[in-house]
């Protein structure tokens, strides 16, 4: 039996004023009136399959999208800007309307075609997203319906205006603001690590590199949580005023000060753990200031990844030796690998920052040259904004500002 046409028109949706740093958008910015879209009337006859909320012509046509066309570290030259037609949601699927996405320095890598060498160009580019559910499938529909806010993070396809994700992908958030963003990756990554492979113990030393960045926020918070002391590297004045905000009890600004000479001076006796992102030379001072049965956590190395090879040059011939003679360990993490653990993370982050419990740190450009990151054009200046070490916090980017009469929160 054919099922009759349907129409769904709902009023239109809207995103919340920002928090965090995105608080400081200017008005005209955040509120400016979108450019109207062509009207499109559609009765869908495929009730069976899927259901689409066109709302009376707010989904369009088309949509862009960004798309890794040529396999390379420099994210400007592997990625370009394609407009496509908006996808529609297969059975257990979900049609998001993005309204912001989350740039990670693992983006490059995933450019450079890195993480799977069998993929190969074209293909989609960005791993995490959060928005409102536009369309879905018949089976999502038990679990999701049309307006509803979800939170999401996959192997590529976030870099889009729309995105279909499976339903199993996605996780449902209370209002579109840009912290729950921080949780996917950043905050999923330190959790889960320090509580895996840190073994955390009260009283112990934790140093933090990288720890007013994405993930390194959340590193520090979690330490401290476990009663540990905790050391965190940054660049800036600002960013060491961020780290004491956040428990931080020794912030070191490697501008002003020798990382190396600070640690062997006020910390003779080594560090427990390290959460380490950098790579290279840091890295290597890590090893050496490793305390006896420390741990060394290695969640990545950005400052290779913009190389040809990846990864900076590491003289790691005496690792063995340095290893044994302190009974210490060197581990790698990759979130893919710890998904069993994944949405344990996410619910525990969830609800501490619904208690205050959690600082989730969102950089949205404001204190950027060219300004906020508004549009998914913007992607490119929020990657090299990132690369060049000055975002504090997690950079996310306002794929689709509010329109006016927009309500949603």
């Amino acid at each position: 039996m054919t099922s009759p046409p349907m129409l769904l028109r709902l009023g239109r949706r809207a995103a919340p004023s920002l928090i965090g740093r995105c608080r400081a958008a200017g008005t005209d910015t955040l509120f400016g009136v979108r450019p109207a879209v062509p009207r499109r009337f559609i009765i869908d006859t495929s009730y069976s399959a899927h259901f689409m909320d066109f709302k009376g012509s707010s989904i369009p046509s088309s949509m862009k999208k960004l798309v890794v066309t040529k396999l390379s570290q420099d994210f400007r030259e592997a990625v370009s800007v394609r407009t496509v037609a908006v996808p529609t949601p297969g059975d257990a699927e979900l049609l998001v309307r993005n309204r912001f996405v989350g740039i990670n320095a693992s983006d490059i890598n995933y450019s450079a075609g890195r993480y799977d060498p069998s993929v190969k160009p074209p293909f989609d580019a960005g791993f995490e997203g959060i928005g409102e559910v536009v369309g879905l499938g018949l089976s999502a529909s038990s679990r999701y319906t049309v307006g509803d806010m979800v939170a999401y993070f996959g192997s590529g396809g976030a870099f889009a205006e729309y995105t279909v994700v499976p339903a199993k992908e996605s996780v449902t958030v209370p209002s579109m603001k840009p912290e729950f963003l921080t949780l996917l990756v950043s905050g999923a990554t330190a959790y889960i690590a320090m509580k895996r492979l840190g073994n955390l113990a009260k009283g112990e030393t934790v140093l933090v590199t990288a720890a007013a960045g994405g993930t390194g926020q959340f590193a520090v918070q979690f330490a401290k949580q476990a009663g540990c002391h905790v050391i965190g590297t940054c660049s800036s004045d600002e960013k060491a005023g961020f780290l004491k905000s956040i428990g931080c009890d020794r912030p070191i600004n490697y501008s002003t000060e020798d990382l190396a000479k600070t640690l062997r001076k006020e910390y003779p006796q080594g560090i427990d753990v390290v959460y380490e992102s950098v790579g290279g030379s840091v890295l290597e001072l890590a090893v050496n200031s490793l305390a006896k049965k420390g741990r060394l956590i290695v969640i990545g190395f950005i400052s290779g990844y913009k190389t040809a090879a990846g990864i900076t040059p590491f003289n790691g011939g005496m690792l063995p030796v340095k290893l044994l003679q302190k009974s210490a360990s060197m581990r790698g993490f990759f979130l893919p690998h710890f998904i069993e653990d994944y949405k344990e993370a996410l619910r525990s982050m969830m609800q501490m920052f619904a208690k205050g419990e959690l600082v989730c740190e969102v950089d949205c450009g404001d204190m950027a040259q060219e300004g906020r990151f508004v549009g998914l054009e913007s992607v490119f200046r929020a990657v090299d904004y990132m690369y060049a070490g000055r975002n504090l916090g997690k950079v996310v980017v306002d794929v689709a500002p509010p329109t006016v009469g927009d309500s949603k929160l």
